[in-house]
């Protein structure tokens, strides 16, 4: 997969401008994801340190290799918000034998900047991104926050579940 270089840019229909991320700017998304996780409520300790240590080479690598697809929501020069993609293979399913599915995460709006449509402008962009590449099967994991937009959008809650595991003492 090709990645989009990050020099192009779009002015959607809320006349926001959507730029393309580049592996350079790796270190704004993992603070914006920094910043989601710590408004969700995770508190800032190492743990949350250690995944932006962790994501932010993954990012730029996955960018690189055009497995993620990012986008900032730009207003007087500087992001706002963002939000992105990372393209998954996927087991052949019933409901789609496509392997290649999106998953959206690190939607993100800033607190000032909230309340005016940025986030349901990104999402709509992604969308259409997934659309224009064929996916067919779009995923995400929602915060409180963020479920009405998802499910404004045509999103429905999915019977998922999860185990979070320890690792393994070290002898």
């Amino acid at each position: 997969m090709k990645p989009l270089p990050a020099a192009i840019r779009f002015l959607n229909k809320d006349m926001l401008e959507i730029r393309v991320v580049g592996p350079e700017d790796a270190e704004q998304v993992a603070a914006q994801r920094r910043n989601m996780f710590i408004d969700m409520g995770q508190p800032d300790d190492l743990r949350l340190q250690a995944m932006v240590e962790a994501f932010t080479p993954w990012a730029r690598n996955k960018i690189q290799e055009g497995r993620y697809r990012g986008w900032f929501a730009w207003e007087n020069d500087r992001p706002i918000g963002g939000g992105g993609m990372y393209l998954m293979d996927f087991p052949p399913h019933w409901r789609d034998a496509q392997p290649l599915r999106g998953y959206l995460l690190n939607f993100y709006v800033e607190p000032q900047s909230r309340r005016r449509g940025v986030a349901s402008a990104l999402l709509r962009h992604a969308i259409s991104e997934a659309q224009a590449m064929g996916i067919r099967v779009v995923s995400l994991h929602a915060s409180e926050a963020g479920r009405p937009i998802y499910e404004h959008a045509g999103f429905d809650a999915s019977n998922e579940m999860m185990l979070m595991m320890e690792p393994l003492a070290r002898v």
